[in-house]
């Protein structure tokens, strides 16, 4: 199982540290992040607000010493305060050394004091080396000290920085057994585990990542056996819950419990934090609303998102009846702090509106159906999935493990045709993005801002 705690930044927030932290005189840095926590079955630190050092404020700057002004450390605790927030003092090392030094050790002993007196939390510190690399450790109870076992930052890339490795050297590639060793640390949250995630799912698995969260509130039928992977006719019987077959199928597979199923919809306190806890998100569903709650999820907890879709769009001929108008696949790679699935208007106020209308329910049934314009009760619609399914997993190895010609940013959406043997991309950044308020909000009440999350 994967496991440890986490300290996770946006790209943007990283690049400001990083830029602040090396001004290029050769001598340490200091600065300040805020964060939001969630304390799951690990713990997660969202680093939700910036705090720069001036230079000019620290009495003294070397290459290897700084000390941190009582102004600032009063100011830290002052935002942290209303919240009970952590705070992570953050310094450089410019000479790249990415370990903490006897100093660092004698320096925490008298901020992690003055920060535990001023808001009883969490709190920790953590350096960063030239290249952006970054190593952090937190004092439970103002005194206990643990290193966090993972920093990462979830950009266009996604990276890593894992405890115990003061040197990285190379960095692993994709489709080796060094990639398979870095899942192996981490935890994959599946929503919906049906027709296009119950592939997500088998891929996942044999890909070898530490722990999967199943989520999906349906049962297998008869007509979902010609693209659920796994499923049998006795399950289907038997009305056997999805997330129970695909997490005993992963038993067989990987010879453990490395499966956590959640017998629930997404749109519950449960499921909400359970994703929580992931590394990542693929959302496998096909519900506006479904869409809405992963998209927060994401936001919320900081957790790169994969979300696919498929459709199969028809018209009337006026001679030969309903044809096919062409076989498409979607694929949107969401960072934390980029354009959301909002943002992409993938879904809309009004869409979940109407999607939430009973009586549009079988005209909204056949909308959001594989094949539109009528209804299908078992399309035989796996070789589609199955494209789409690999394109989601590729891009998440992709952005772990960069491997592509051109930068990943230019990767934000995927949208295939395979009636027109097309591939067309979106670049992220000519996607309009709104002012997200929730980012790295965690736990906040209501959960995801939502009344029904709130907690009871």
């Amino acid at each position: 199982m994967s496991g440890g705690s986490r300290l996770i930044l946006t790209q943007d927030l990283h690049a400001s540290l990083q830029k602040h932290l090396f001004p290029g005189d050769g001598k340490e840095a200091a600065a300040i992040v805020i964060c939001n926590r969630y304390e799951g079955i690990r713990l997660k630190l969202l680093a939700r607000e910036l705090i720069l050092v001036p230079y000019d404020e620290c009495k003294t700057r070397t290459n290897d010493f700084i000390s941190w002004p009582g102004s600032y450390l009063e100011k830290a605790i002052d935002i942290a305060e209303e919240k009970l927030m952590s705070v992570i003092l953050v310094h450089s090392h410019p000479g790249g050394f990415l370990e903490f030094s006897e100093m660092d050790d004698a320096s925490d002993k008298q901020t992690i004091s003055s920060l535990s007196q001023g808001v009883n939390a969490i709190h920790g510190t953590a350096i960063m080396v030239p290249d952006g690399g970054m190593r952090a450790r937190i004092y439970r109870e103002g005194k206990y000290v643990e290193n966090v076992e993972l920093v990462t930052v979830a950009g266009d890339d996604i990276r890593y920085w894992w405890d115990g490795i003061a040197e990285p050297g190379q960095k692993p590639i994709a489709f080796t057994s060094e990639m398979t060793d870095t899942f192996k640390k981490l935890t994959a949250a599946i929503i919906g585990v049906s027709g296009t995630g119950s592939i997500v799912a088998e891929q996942v698995t044999r890909l070898g990542f530490g722990e999967i969260v199943l989520i999906d509130h349906d049962r297998i039928e008869k007509k979902n056996l010609n693209r659920i992977l796994n499923s049998t006719l006795e399950d289907a019987l038997s009305g056997r819950p999805k997330v129970y077959m695909f997490a005993e199928a992963a038993r067989y597979i990987r010879g453990e419990d490395i499966a956590r199923p959640i017998h629930n919809t997404i749109f519950s306190r449960e499921s909400v934090l359970a994703a929580a806890n992931a590394d990542v998100i693929f959302c496998c569903v096909d519900t506006f609303q479904a869409r809405m709650i992963a998209d927060r999820i994401a936001c919320s907890f900081l957790i790169p998102l994969l979300d696919v879709g498929v459709k199969i769009p028809t018209h009337v001929d006026p001679e030969d009846g309903r044809k096919i108008t062409d076989v498409t696949g979607r694929i949107d790679y969401v960072k934390p702090g980029g354009s959301t699935l909002s943002d992409r208007h993938v879904y809309t106020p009004e869409l979940i509106y109407r999607e939430n209308l009973s009586v549009q329910e079988y005209e909204d049934q056949i909308e959001r159906g594989y094949i539109t314009g009528f209804q299908e009760e078992a399309p035989a619609v796996i070789t589609l999935n199955m494209r789409a399914a690999s394109a989601c997993v590729s891009e998440f190895i992709a952005r772990c493990f960069p491997f592509r010609e051109s930068p990943n940013k230019q990767y934000a959406r995927t949208l295939f045709t395979l009636a027109g043997a097309e591939e067309d991309y979106t670049d992220e950044n000519a996607i309009t993005r709104a002012l997200n308020s929730r980012l790295a909000a965690g736990c906040e009440e209501p959960l995801l801002g939502i009344p029904e999350l709130g907690e009871k």
